[in-house]
């Protein structure tokens, strides 16, 4: 079983909110998940996100796979880094 972090839709129609979801990679995309991480809304001026990160930590060290757009998101917030940080002081 893969696990990746990945965006999970909500929302009405052309106002997309979405969740940062872990989820199996074979269910859909709004489809059965793992737990939710947080929230991310690309339609704010400065643009709203918000998660957990410690939680993002432990699934990232567990092996979790995410989206490149999460990726993107995880540097934004300074996450990945402390990630890389973590695992290349662990080698």
């Amino acid at each position: 079983m893969s696990v990746k972090i990945r965006l999970a839709r909500g929302g009405a129609k052309k106002k997309p909110v979405y969740r940062v979801v872990v989820a199996d990679e074979r269910f859909p995309r709004d489809g059965r998940f793992i737990e939710v991480l947080g929230q991310y809304n690309p339609r704010k001026e400065e643009f709203l996100l918000d998660f957990k990160e410690d939680r993002a930590m432990e699934w990232l060290k567990k092996g979790a796979q995410p989206t490149d757009t999460v990726r993107r998101l995880l540097r934004h917030a300074g996450v990945w880094a402390k990630f890389k940080a973590k695992t290349s002081a662990e080698v």
